[in-house]
């Protein structure tokens, strides 16, 4: 439930079947996630010891300058001086470390804390305790909406809706620390509370609910039959159980004489590297699915074995489809296995590697790049797809259920699929 990036939500929220996702977050050791903040790696400590060029040993030595440390010492003895409140040291020190990765200047590298990480790597199983909710953030005003509430969880039981803008957390403003500190304070024991104040579009008053936490277990695909034998996979997340949910989803639309298959990546800001490469393994004839290269020149590929399968395909993208998604969405193009129909993805196209401390904090920092099968650079432009199509839901009743069949989009991709041409 830790995403990077705040996405406006489409004109028509997609109710049970087409929404974002819980958080992309670090899996396991060498685990590397993808989500709208960019690709996550989480590697050994011992990385730090690679050989390091003459520029990573000045950024140390600007760090560790006898004027550096002089001045630090000023600032401290200033606050202890001046400061009208009490200082709490532990977090003086934390913050210091936080400012030292952003002054980068760049929204996807930072400092987590140990609270912090540990909250970052909790969401992996898809099973945390809290309210259920998708939660996302705008990287520069740090805005925090609420892309996607999951049906029968305490957060739908409270009265919270998607598109609701977190104004507070308890005491706490929405927009005054990064989405996984937030997410600390939305999260909690079993059984306790928290209290939210919203903006909600449309109401002039803001909303304030109290919401009972519980242990909430995340599902990532849902999948349905559509007429003429279409099925439809929406994948909202690329975690670690996401292959085993796409491919029981598979298995049954199979099992009901599935022809051709719609995959909907629509509002899904990305997940789990090896996730999403297993399921394009298991689709995709032999080949490169992707590659990353670093400053060094270092690349690093991950390929499909000649196992695939040999059904018309559609795939549905749109703005808020990111990193992982774009992967997915990318090797499909360029293998020319399917349509892409929706509109221009995200374009996150860099790499984040989360490298923990020896005191349980972790530095997430960029390290590389992406690319397509094709070697296609995607960050700042995205995936552009087959059809351009503006999402428009036709909706018989106001306020009615999701129905795909009212949704442009799924229909375009029928219609596609039947004729059997871009």
């Amino acid at each position: 439930m830790d995403n990077q990036e705040y996405f406006e939500p489409p004109r028509k929220q997609k109710s049970n079947f087409g929404k974002g996702v819980a958080v992309g977050a670090l899996a396991a050791l060498l685990a590397v996630t993808l989500a709208a903040g960019g690709i996550w790696l989480g590697v050994k400590a011992g990385l730090r010891n690679k050989d390091l060029s003459s520029e990573e040993e000045s950024s140390k030595e600007a760090i560790t300058e006898k004027s550096v440390e002089k001045k630090s010492g000023e600032i401290a003895d200033l606050i202890d001086q001046y400061y009208y409140e009490d200082v709490d040291e532990e977090a003086l020190v934390e913050g210091m470390y936080a400012g030292m990765v952003d002054g980068l200047g760049d929204p996807y590298s930072a400092y987590y804390t140990a609270e912090e990480y540990r909250a970052l790597t909790e969401s992996t199983s898809g099973v945390y305790y809290g309210i259920g909710a998708v939660l996302t953030q705008n990287v520069n005003t740090k805005i925090v909406t609420i892309l996607h509430v999951y049906p029968g969880t305490p957060a739908e039981e409270a009265g919270v809706k998607d598109g609701d803008v977190i104004v507070k957390v308890g005491d706490i403003e929405g927009d005054s620390m990064e989405l996984s500190e937030l997410v600390t304070h939305i999260k909690g024991e079993e059984g306790t509370t928290v209290h939210l104040e919203l903006l909600r579009s449309g109401e002039k008053e803001h909303i304030e609910l109290d919401v009972k936490r519980r242990q909430i277990e995340v599902p990532t695909v849902e999948h349905q039959m559509l007429e003429g034998q279409v099925g439809l996979i929406q994948i909202t997340e690329f975690s670690e159980s996401t292959p085993e949910q796409f491919q029981e989803a598979w298995n049954d639309l199979e099992g009901q004489g599935m022809q051709s298959v719609i995959v909907d990546l629509r509002d899904n800001p990305g997940g789990v590297l090896q996730s999403v490469c297993a399921m394009l393994d298991a689709i995709l004839p032999e080949g490169l699915l992707v590659y990353t290269e670093d400053k060094y020149g270092s690349r690093s590929e991950y390929k499909s074995d000649e196992k695939c399968v040999n059904l018309p395909m559609a795939v549905l993208i749109n703005g808020n489809s990111a990193s992982a998604s774009e992967i997915f969405a990318g090797a499909i193009k360029d293998y020319e296995y399917g349509t892409l129909i929706g509109t221009t993805s995200f374009g996150k196209g860099i790499v984040q590697t989360i490298i923990p401390m020896d005191d349980g904090s972790a530095v997430k920092v960029t390290m590389a790049k992406y690319f397509t099968p094709k070697g296609n650079y995607i960050h700042g432009a995205g995936i552009e797809p087959d059809i351009q199509l503006e999402y428009q839901y036709q909706e018989e009743t106001e306020g009615e259920d999701y129905n795909p069949m009212h949704d442009n989009q799924v229909l375009k991709a029928l219609e596609v699929l039947q004729k059997g041409e871009k």
